[in-house]
Parts: C-alpha cells; structure tokens; sequence
C-alpha cells in the first residue's frame, strides 16, 4: 500500500496526488459528486483505483414530488442519474448498499459496519473520503455511514487508511451558507468548519475540472435543477470550486 503524504496539494497548478487510492462512502447519489468530485478524478487520473459507495438510492429526496414521486420511480432515476455522473468523473467501481433512504439511523450498526468492511477488504484503500460525525448537512443517513466507516476501520484487519472527513473553510462559508440556508441544506445543524491550515486535503478545482464536475452534478438533475435555477449556472459552478477535508480523529487511522 502506498503511504499518502500528510497534506494534499492546493495549489491547482501542480495537481500532484498524495493521497493513493480512494474509498469514498456516502449516503445519497450526488453527496459524491458535491464533496469529491475532483478528488476521484485526479485519482484517476493519477492512476489510482477510485471505488464510490452509496448506502441508499436517496428515493425521498425530490424537490418536485410531481415530477420525480418518491419510492421506487425516483429511486429508478436516481440510480439511472448516479451511473451517468460516475461515468463523467471516469469512476467504474460502485457499490449501493441499498438501504432505505432516511432509514440508515435505523440499521443495526454492526451490520452497516460490515458492509463497510467488506469494501475495505476488497479494495484496501489508502484514503476513505466520508462524513465525520456532524454529517455534513445533519442528515441522521450522513451521520449514520460516518459511525459504520469508523466501526469498519477499527475491525480492518489489513493496512490501517487513512480516513478523512469532509468539511467547508470558514471562507467558503462566509461566502455561500445563508444561500444554502435558503434550501435548508443544513437542516438546522452548524455544518462543520476548519480553517485551511488544519485541512488534510483542500483542493481548488481547475477550469477542465470544474467542467467535469459540473457535467457531472447536471446529470442529477432531479437533485441539482432547482439550486441551478436559484443561483443560475455560473454561481452554481463557483459554489463548488472547491473540495475540503480534515483528518478524523480516531485512533488507529493515519
């Protein structure tokens, strides 16, 4: 297993990878693609195997429940939507968990812990990219696969990963939560915030990233069209021209 350095770089001119192959783990289709869609595409492109878990097909999360009813058709579209942004970003290992969207709270921990541990085993990553504790957005699904990557790091049995939280700048913040806050994308909860100097990763997306990224999010369209209509597509682009994550906390990870 290659070791990763202990910072990966920022600065997009010099877009050297350090942090090996990836396992992100994720609650919903399109929580990948907002949190680490630059960060999967210069692992590929740096020729590291990129594996995206997702623990539901997110079938209650429509905006427009006319046009996309939640339950299965909305579940059907999301999958369908999910597979052509992966292709976008070039990822071709996915995994869906398959649980019920809204119900991960209710799973029993041991067992999304072991579901977790089977992608461990099979892919031996050097990074996983996922929620911390907070969740991101406070969502009990995002909080829910956070605990089940830190139970299944604990009981890996090959070359600890390093395991990394994602997280916003006080910057980024400054300048983009009260928009958010107009989607109750927080959902009342104090999203996460680390300054730039405590970031295991931060990276500033380049133009031809920022196009894939943004071809990518526009394949979700039953997730991404009313935030692009609010903000209109150039803000939406600069919303997420940036990706950051801090290391977890736990004992045993790098």
């Amino acid at each position: 297993m290659t070791q990763p350095d202990s910072h990966e770089e920022v600065d997009p001119a010099q877009p050297r990878w350090t942090l090996g192959s990836l396992l992100g783990v994720w609650g919903h289709p399109d929580d990948e693609g907002y949190l680490s869609a630059a960060h999967m595409m210069r692992a590929i492109d740096a020729g590291r195997q990129v594996t995206c878990v997702t623990a539901t097909r997110g079938e209650l999360g429509s905006a427009d429940t006319v046009r996309w009813p939640p339950g299965e058709p909305l579940a059907k579209v999301r999958t369908a939507e999910l597979y052509a942004a992966l292709a976008v970003l070039g990822v071709q290992d996915h995994v869906w968990l398959d649980y019920p969207d809204g119900g991960c709270a209710d799973v029993d921990p041991a067992e999304g812990a072991a579901r977790v541990l089977d992608q461990l085993r099979r892919v031996r990553p050097d990074t996983v990219l996922t929620f911390g504790p907070d969740g991101m957005t406070g969502h009990g699904d995002h909080q829910a696969v956070s605990r089940w990557v830190d139970d299944a790091v604990r009981a890996y049995d090959g070359p600890p990963p390093r395991v990394l939280h994602a997280t916003n700048t006080p910057e980024w913040l400054g300048q983009w939560r009260a928009r958010l806050d107009e989607f109750n994308v927080y959902m009342g909860s104090e999203p996460p915030c680390h300054p730039r100097s405590e970031l295991a990763s931060h990276l500033v997306l380049t133009e031809d990233e920022m196009d894939r990224k943004v071809r990518a999010m526009l394949c979700q369209t039953s997730q991404v069209e009313p935030l692009v209509h609010v903000f209109g597509a150039d803000t939406y682009r600069s919303a997420f021209s940036e990706e950051s994550f801090h290391q977890s906390r736990q004992e045993g990870t790098r």
